[in-house]
């Protein structure tokens, strides 16, 4: 016997969760240290999870420590492109199920799951998201834990918000908005560099009804399994977000050439992106919907300072803005525009800032910056600073070691040519471009930064002079889809700033907002008429 629940129901208010400081000998210090050495101990093996069923292939492929290459944390088995399409059906006969529940009963998955995060699980996610992807303890807690039990509290309110849209009715009619999942899976492909980022792009489609086959990035795949199994024990049913490590490209042939792929929510690089796209119009005859797709992609993004800056809060927004997590956000500072009257004093302080910076394995609480992900990173990242050695002025930093983990030096550079290619490309990693610019050329200077890149996902502007700040707010306008004044371009919060850039840096669907969760549902309209007429004939016929 079923039963159907009468009354209105609203979810919890949505408050962002407060950042824990894990100062020196607190409480949440000790139980994360002591998180952290079992974790550290510890190889789980990683299966490939359809419908619930731990699934091990034999193919496996290894996890390592990046700050340390040579610690193995996990083993992680591969699916085969039978498995994917395994996967694919199990989620599609799941939905069946799931899509029928109340959005309340759904969404009291997500909310059980971010309290179990703010509470017995939060120390796991936040180890192994400082293991496995080597982010200090700041950069892990803002991310593993406080953003993902955000987007879990926040979509859920959003979600109520958006059901509750409902068209004009009067006395002779009632009209009604169904929101419907999509008509197929959701292939949900996530990065490495957030972990936040593995937990919602599975997760937002989910909520609102739809199956989603998960790709986590490899060398993420300790804290997505962990997101994973949390999920699991917050009630998620079997089948609803199925877990398939794999080869990307095997995984991705198998999942946009399949007949039922309704969308695509992914994060990753513009290239990867752009091939997706791709394929998906070329298979748009095979497709019983058209695909949603979402996604968020590269940036290169910017600081641009105005004469009337403040000289110590610009430069701490650079060296925050382009060292956290080792410059490995899609948000981060990758280059910056100073007037020549302040670039003096900037470039001291930032360099003075730089020479307290302590780099080391993220273990320790006391370093900064940490390692590179990859030996991939490194090497790329190796050579633009070797490129910067040739053909620009390295102002600080520039060294990088590879004999324990992927350390690669946070670097300021100096480039006189405002066009010069560490100015324009993404590098995604510690290195700041620096131009010098004339004070008296603030416009021209703010028409470079808007065509300097392909991308525009973030910056920022520093003036005192509001008169600057709101000739760089309309110059910048479509330079990028979250702009900040007087702060750095990266930190962005969900409720507060909802994330996405447009050009090159994606879809700008705007993950942590109501935005996102509509590209998930599609809308259905209900007409139900009262008293319907009984004669053909129209008045006018007389």
């Amino acid at each position: 016997m079923s039963f159907a629940f009468d009354g209105t129901r609203r979810v919890p208010p949505a408050v962002n969760e407060p950042v824990r400081s894990y100062a020196p000998g607190a409480p949440e210090t000790v139980r994360l240290k002591a998180r952290l050495d079992a974790m550290a101990t510890e190889v789980p093996e990683i299966p490939v999870v359809i419908g619930g069923r731990r699934i091990h292939t034999g193919d496996v492929g290894t996890v390592t420590m990046p700050c340390d290459h040579r610690h193995v944390l996990a083993t992680v088995h591969q699916a085969t492109p039978a498995l994917v399409e395994e996967a694919i059906a199990d989620g599609l006969a799941a939905q069946r199920e799931w899509a029928s529940w109340r959005w309340e009963d759904r969404v009291a998955v997500f909310l059980r799951a971010a309290e179990l995060l703010t509470t017995s699980w939060r120390d796991t996610l936040t180890g192994a998201t400082m293991l496995g992807q080597a982010k200090t303890v700041h950069q892990a807690e803002i991310d593993a834990a406080c953003e993902l039990i955000d987007f879990w509290r926040f979509n859920a309110a959003f979600a109520e918000s958006l059901y509750a849209e409902q068209p004009l009715s009067d006395h002779s009619m009632w009209n009604q908005q169904d929101y419907r999942p999509l008509e197929g899976f959701v292939y949900a492909v996530t990065p490495f560099n957030f972990t936040a980022i593995g937990g919602n792009l599975p997760g937002a489609p989910a909520m609102m009804g739809n199956v989603a086959l998960w790709k986590p990035s490899q060398t993420a795949m300790l804290s997505a399994w962990h997101t994973f199994r949390l999920l699991e024990e917050a009630g998620l049913p079997p089948g609803v977000i199925n877990f398939v490590p794999g080869n990307a490209a095997a995984v991705s042939d198998v999942a946009l050439g399949h007949r039922d792929l309704a969308g695509v929510h992914f994060t990753g690089s513009t290239g990867v992106f752009n091939s997706m796209w791709a394929t998906i119009g070329a298979n748009m005859g095979k497709y019983r919907s058209y695909p949603r797709i979402v996604g968020e992609t590269g940036g290169k993004d910017f600081i641009v300072a105005h004469a009337s800056a403040d000289v110590q809060a610009l430069a701490v927004a650079m060296v925050r803005g382009a060292f956290e997590y080792q410059g490995q956000k899609c948000s981060a500072a990758s280059r910056a525009y100073v007037p020549a009257s302040l670039w003096p004093e900037v470039r001291d302080r930032c360099v003075a800032m730089m020479a307290e910076m302590k780099q080391g394995d993220v273990r320790d609480f006391s370093n900064f910056v940490a390692a590179v992900i990859d030996r991939r990173a490194y090497d790329r990242l190796a050579a633009a600073q070797a490129e910067a050695k040739r053909t620009a002025t390295v102002v600080a930093g520039g060294g990088a070691s590879d004999a324990t983990g992927w350390f690669v030096e946070p670097t300021l550079v100096l480039a006189e040519d405002g066009g010069h290619r560490l100015l324009c490309d993404e590098l995604f990693g510690p290195l700041l471009t620096v131009h010098v610019y004339d004070d008296a050329r603030w416009s021209e200077t703010l028409a470079l930064v808007d065509r300097t890149s392909p991308y525009a996902l973030t910056g920022a502007v520093f003036a005192r002079d509001r008169a600057a700040v709101r000739v760089a707010t309309a110059a910048l306008r479509q330079a990028a889809g979250n702009f900040y004044i007087n702060d750095k371009p990266t930190g962005a919060v969900v409720g507060q700033q909802p994330f996405g850039g447009a050009r090159g840096s994606g879809t700008n669907d705007k993950a942590g907002s109501k935005m996102n969760l509509m590209r998930w549902v599609s809308p259905r309209t209900i007409k139900e008429t009262f008293a319907p007429p009984t004669d053909w004939r129209y008045p006018y016929l007389g």
